[in-house]
């Protein structure tokens, strides 16, 4: 595993380049690369490598990346949720992938969970030179995903939103520091993901660099964030992972882009909860699925996936 950088927007962002183990998955023009990224304020050190490691071992090379105000990159303001920087830093990393030494710039996979589940749909749609996508425990309709969170959280949930939101707008205006909110907590705290279990599961995978906070603003651009209009414009083949037991990203929603993306998408469904998806038997039996969709979609003999699927 090799430290790289690449620049966002002038701004230096810290990536782990692991290249593949085999020439398994080479065609005449390269190997295929996955490039990932973690969901709202995860960092690439957070159970992201248990995905990354055996993609590489099956003949892929992999650029795994942190976004801009988050982990080992650089930029500020730190932990700041921004969908708009967020896939700006997708789309800088792919071009960064495409520059790798012995990658085929034509064979560029998306690899996001969560909230980045969402990014790769829409970073998909806007570049068609992307050859597949990975939408793992997606969050891609902020209108559902609130409603869903107010369900399993409680009403109350959204109103503490609401007003760490305002309180950091409003103390921005007023030259105060940033108001900070926990990213997870216990049911009725302020924290982003306050479902029973939740710091239970997240904390013992939690990479160093992760930081258990982030701007308050953040739920403001939780409803404006919907991913889910680009499923449409997609043209390569995409595998959506849901899980049917999710309490933070509504299956719902997910199963309806995948709908939307048509003849490309393939839908598997798993009876787990959000954070099942990143350790312990769910992860493997998700990471098993993932494989078979890369193995088989991006093997040599496939030659250019796009023509592939359009024939």
């Amino acid at each position: 595993m090799k430290q790289l950088y690449f620049y966002s927007h002038g701004v230096r962002c810290a990536a782990w380049h692991l290249p593949a183990a085999t020439d398994a998955l080479a065609g005449e023009s390269g190997r295929p690369c996955v490039v990932m990224a973690h969901g709202f304020s995860g960092t690439k050190d957070t159970a992201l490598l248990g995905f990354a490691e055996p993609f590489a071992a099956a003949g892929l090379d992999v650029l795994v990346f942190d976004y801009r105000g988050f982990g080992d990159s650089e930029g500020e303001p730190r932990q700041d949720i921004s969908v708009k920087k967020q896939r700006q830093d997708y789309h800088a990393a792919v071009a960064a992938a495409r520059h790798l030494p012995g990658v085929d710039p034509d064979r560029i996979v998306l690899w996001g969970t969560s909230y980045a589940g969402g990014h790769v749909i829409a970073v998909a749609a806007r570049d068609q030179r992307i050859a597949a996508v990975i939408s793992m425990n997606p969050a891609v309709d902020g209108v559902a995903t609130l409603s869903h969170l107010r369900r399993t959280c409680g009403t109350g949930y959204l109103v503490r939103s609401t007003v760490n939101a305002l309180r950091d707008v409003v103390g921005s205006a007023l030259g105060r520091p940033s108001h900070m909110v926990p990213v997870v907590g216990q049911p009725g705290s302020h924290a982003v993901i306050a479902t029973s279990g939740s710091e239970e599961a997240w904390l013992p995978v939690a990479g160093r660099t992760w930081r258990n906070e982030v701007r308050g603003r953040h739920a403001l651009g939780v409803a404006l964030n919907r991913p889910i209009t680009k499923a449409g414009k997609l043209t390569c083949p995409i595998l959506v992972q849901p899980g049917t037991d999710d309490r933070i990203a509504p299956p719902a929603a997910a199963r309806k882009a995948a709908r939307r993306a048509g003849y490309w998408a393939q839908l598997r469904e798993y009876p787990a909860d959000h954070l099942d998806f990143y350790d312990g038997p769910w992860q493997q039996r998700v990471l098993a699925d993932q494989l078979d969709f890369l193995e088989r979609d991006l093997a040599p003999a496939h030659g250019n996936l796009h023509e592939t699927h359009s024939a």
